[in-house]
């Protein structure tokens, strides 16, 4: 006979759960119809249980420690080639220490998150430290507290609600930081408070996590209409090869509050391009980058398909003209489709003074480039 348990009801759950994403999200009632919009759907599947599991099924707030959300080969929910992001749980039941080093990027930021306890997304950006309100000595490195009692410096509150840290490092190199191994900064968290150690694993701690699994998958694909049926942000916009106005996110799911953002679909046939045109903004970093359908990038790790300001070279009145292309043109600042005629192009600008300028894209025969 079977033996019944707590975990084994979970791991169903989550078998369960896995089939259903298969089923309809992996299918046409999310506008999946070919064959490889199929298989690239089950690759982002993995990619998202992978995600779930490293960062919600061992889930521990009076021991955390920092796990990196994206790599290379885990991409979800629209990662950055130039960026490295990490992740941990917090509580307000601790407060914590967090030490680390900026590691030459552009921008740092670290925000609190509530709504995540059981693997779900955010519901609200509880909180946001960035370096221009940190003391940071001169190696680069901080130190941050978080909970406990309020410091002039350095500190964020742990508010009711709260259960995620998310920090950001951005750079602008002539490499994507994402694939770099040197890019990695340092960065440790510590419970002032831990109490006594934890309990051993057991069957309702491993159920508990299977489930934070299965939710983290399930709010992540299920949880979000398809892009077409829903309402969209007013960074969004829907129409290919035309990108709306860049503007602040204001809470939407997994953004940066200090950034300004554009995205578009782009629609090219095999022998046409986009040309886009525009200028940088005053900002402490930016960069653009190309995502399939499901919001994950394209191989930045072998594959030029985004642009940063220091890698994008400027004509002589400071614009620029990039081309996305499923081939090289031979010409600057080509971003690589992989041959893909529908993806996502994504625009983000940090920490921005001033207006920032709406790019402009026409789709052009590739023999005329």
């Amino acid at each position: 006979m079977t033996v019944q348990t707590e975990s084994r009801a979970a791991l169903h759950e989550l078998i369960d759960t896995l089939k259903e994403v298969d089923a309809r999200w992996s299918g046409e009632e999310w506008n999946l119809h070919s064959p490889q919009d199929v298989a690239l759907s089950h690759r982002a599947i993995m990619h998202y249980l992978e995600t779930g599991l490293v960062l919600f099924h061992e889930n521990d707030p009076s021991r955390p420690d920092f796990r990196r959300i994206v790599t290379p080969t885990r991409k979800i929910t629209g990662d950055n080639p130039d960026a490295v992001y990490f992740d941990a749980c917090i509580s307000p039941e601790y407060s914590y220490r967090i030490r680390g080093n900026i590691h030459g990027a552009a921008y740092f930021s670290l925000t609190t998150d509530k709504g995540t306890e059981g693997g779900g997304m955010h519901t609200e950006i509880a909180g946001v430290l960035n370096d221009t309100s940190m003391e940071i000595a001169e190696d680069g490195s901080f130190e941050v507290l978080l909970g406990g009692e309020p410091q002039e410096f350095n500190w964020l509150p742990v508010e009711e609600g709260v259960s995620r840290i998310t920090t950001r490092h951005y750079f602008e190199n002539e490499t994507a930081a994402a694939a770099d191994p040197s890019c990695e900064p340092p960065l440790t968290i510590e419970t002032l408070n831990p109490g006594p150690p934890p309990a051993s694993p057991n069957d309702v701690s491993i159920a508990a996590g299977i489930r934070r699994v299965a939710e983290f998958l399930r709010t992540r694909t299920l949880g979000i209409e398809p892009m077409a049926n829903r309402e969209q942000p007013d960074f969004v916009s829907i129409v290919p090869n035309q990108f709306p106005t860049p503007v602040p996110p204001g809470d939407f799911g997994f953004t940066a509050a200090d950034a300004h953002y554009c995205l578009a679909p782009y629609f090219l046939g095999p022998d046409e391009a986009l040309v886009i045109t525009g200028r940088w903004p005053d900002c402490r970093c930016a960069n653009v980058s190309l995502w399939n359908r499901l919001t994950q990038t394209f191989d930045y790790a072998n594959r030029g398909i985004s642009l940063n300001r220091k890698q994008t070279q400027l004509e002589a009145d400071g614009s620029f003209r990039m081309i996305i292309a499923h081939e090289d043109p031979g010409k600057p600042n080509w971003m690589d489709t992989e041959g893909n005629a529908l993806g996502l192009a994504f625009w983000r600008f940090m920490l921005v003074e001033g207006e920032v300028e709406t790019p402009q894209a026409q789709v052009v025969k590739f023999s005329e480039l």
